[in-house]
């Protein structure tokens, strides 16, 4: 039998200190998602008001668990991205570099989503920095 797939809403998991959404660059979306689908049985749905054709990808998971999103790839280095939920980006992005860390990308809105940092650790591994807030403009 088929598993039903149903499309939901675009969920952003808002657990504190937790990996909420991730970001997968690809070269060849269609292969990418072929690949993910296959594997794991991951949806994908294209954003309309997306820029530079950025997909949702929604993993079946229970509310709790984070959905992604997939893209062309920037730069032949990109890694996959995962997002960290922070009551305020602000602080957190001020305790990276207290903490040795770089912030590569500063505070920058999602219009009615929230505030994201894409950020560097001491090791150099690339995270972001996600904050709530359906005001962001």
């Amino acid at each position: 039998m088929a598993k039903k797939t149903t499309k939901r809403k675009t969920r952003i998991a808002q657990i504190p200190a937790s990996i909420c959404w991730f970001e997968v660059p690809a070269d060849d979306l269609k292969r990418a998602q072929k690949f993910y689908k296959g594997m794991f049985g991951w949806t994908f749905n294209k954003l309309p008001a997306a820029v530079n054709d950025y997909w949702h990808i929604d993993t079946g998971g229970p509310d709790a668990s984070p959905d992604g999103g997939i893209m062309p790839r920037m730069h032949p280095q990109q890694p996959i991205t995962n997002y960290v939920s922070v009551p305020s980006v602000s602080k957190a992005a001020a305790k990276v570099e207290k903490l040795g860390g770089t912030v590569c990308k500063p505070k920058t809105p999602v219009p009615g989503m929230g505030y994201f940092a894409i950020c560097l650790d001491t090791e150099g591994n690339t995270f972001a920095l996600w904050e709530m807030n359906e005001r962001a403009k």
